[in-house]
C-alpha cells in the first residue's frame, strides 16, 4: 500500500463489502485550527454496517468515506494550533472519514491518548467508550449495588459497558449468544442467551425485583420487553436499532418510533425513565460544551484502562486493504469486541 499519499476506502452506494473501493490521492493540508492525523487504527462499528445498506439514519449521500472513529499521530498542524501537538497520539470521533491513511480534523476535536495504551486498544474505546460512559454515568447514573442488563454484552459497546458497570460496583446480567457465555462468566457476568424464546423470563428470574438500568442496542418490538424489566426508579437507555439493520423502507422511521416510545413512557405516571441515546446530541447547539464533555469522558475511559478496570477487546486486526473481510467479520456476530483496521 502506498504510504506517501492518501489512501482511503470509499463507500460508493448500497453494496456488499466487496463493493468498497480503495482510492488514492494527495494528503490533505491542515487549515486554520485543523490537524492532519496519520491514522494508526480505525474500526468497524455497527454504524458502518448500517451505512453500507443505506440504513444509518443521518448518513451523508453516497459516495463517501466511512469510519466513525480513529486513533493516530498528528502529522501536521494548521495556523492557530499549538505546534507541540504535532507528534502526539490522539483519538477522534468523526462519524465518517476514518477509513483513510490521513484524516483532517479540527484540533479542538482530538483527545490525547495516554502513554501505555496502544493505538488499536485505544481505538476500541473511542465511540464505544464514550457511548458506554455517557449512558452509564450521565443517563442511567449507575452506582454500587445496582443491577444492570446489558444486551449484546460481548459487542463493542456492550463489552465496555459491562466493565465500566462492574467498576462502578454494579451487578451485570448480559445477553449474548451461547458461544460467549463462558467468557462472560469469567468476567463475573450472569449470561443469558438472547436467542432463547423466554429470554425476558430468564432475565426476570435473575433479577426478580427488576433492573436498575437496561441498555438496549436492538430496538424494534423487543424494546418493550426491556422497559418491562425495569425496577421502580430504573432507567432504560436505547441506543440503536440493530433489529432493523436488514430492513427495507425508511431509515429514519425505526429511530422515530423509538423516540415516540421514549416520549410516551416518560409521559406516563410512573417511576421509571427512558432515553434514546445519541452520542452526537447537543453538538449542533453547544459545540464547545459537547467537545469538553467528550474529552472529559474519553479521558475517564482511558484512565479506567490504566487502572486495570477496563481491558480493551480487539476482536481482530486487519489492514485497510482487507476492509471487506473486516466488515464481513464484524457483521458475522461471531467475534467479541471490535474489529480494528490498520494502515
Amino acid at each position: 500500500m502506498n504510504t506517501e499519499g492518501l489512501v482511503e476506502v470509499v463507500l460508493p452506494g448500497k453494496v456488499e463489502p466487496e463493493g468498497l473501493q480503495v482510492r488514492h490521492g494527495a494528503v490533505p493540508a491542515a487549515g486554520p485550527g485543523q490537524v492532519v492525523i496519520r491514522m494508526e487504527a480505525t474500526g468497524v462499528s455497527f454504524a458502518e454496517q448500517q451505512m453500507r445498506r443505506g440504513r444509518y439514519y443521518d448518513q451523508p449521500p453516497f459516495p463517501f468515506v466511512p469510519g466513525y472513529d480513529m486513533v493516530g499521530t498528528v502529522g501536521a498542524a494548521g495556523p492557530g494550533v499549538r505546534p507541540d501537538l504535532v507528534g502526539t497520539r490522539v483519538a477522534a470521533l468523526v462519524k465518517v472519514g476514518g477509513w483513510a491513511s490521513h484524516v483532517l480534523v479540527d484540533a479542538a476535536d482530538v483527545v490525547p491518548v495516554p502513554d501505555g495504551i496502544g493505538a488499536a486498544e485505544a481505538e476500541t474505546l473511542v465511540v464505544n467508550g464514550i457511548t458506554a460512559w455517557q449512558m452509564l454515568h450521565r443517563k442511567a447514573r449507575v452506582r454500587a449495588g445496582h443491577t444492570v442488563v446489558v444486551h449484546g454484552a460481548n459487542g463493542g459497546v456492550g463489552s465496555v459497558l459491562v466493565q465500566l458497570a462492574q467498576a462502578a460496583g454494579a451487578r451485570v446480567i448480559g445477553t449474548a449468544s451461547a458461544r460467549h457465555h463462558a467468557a462472560l462468566r469469567e468476567r463475573g457476568v450472569d449470561p443469558v442467551d438472547y436467542r432463547a424464546a423466554d429470554v425476558t423470563a430468564r432475565i426476570r428470574a435473575l433479577a426478580p425485583r427488576g433492573a436498575d438500568a437496561v441498555f438496549d442496542h436492538v430496538g424494534g418490538p423487543g424494546i418493550a420487553d426491556s422497559w418491562s424489566l425495569l425496577a421502580p426508579g430504573g432507567t432504560l437507555v436505547s441506543y440503536g436499532s440493530a433489529a432493523t439493520r436488514d430492513a427495507e423502507g425508511s431509515k429514519q422511521w425505526p429511530v422515530v418510533k423509538l423516540l415516540l416510545r421514549v416520549w410516551l413512557w416518560n409521559a406516563l405516571p410512573n417511576r421509571r425513565r427512558a432515553f434514546f441515546f445519541n452520542v452526537w446530541a447537543g453538538r449542533a447547539l453547544a459545540k464547545d460544551r459537547f467537545r469538553a464533555r467528550l474529552r472529559a469522558d474519553l479521558t475517564q475511559v482511558f484512565a479506567a484502562v490504566l487502572r486495570g478496570e477496563v481491558t480493551p477487546q480487539v476482536a481482530a486486526r486487519l489492514p485497510l486493504s482487507r476492509v471487506a473481510e473486516a466488515l464481513r467479520l464484524a457483521e458475522s456476530g461471531t467475534v467479541a469486541g471490535k474489529v480494528v483496521l490498520n494502515p
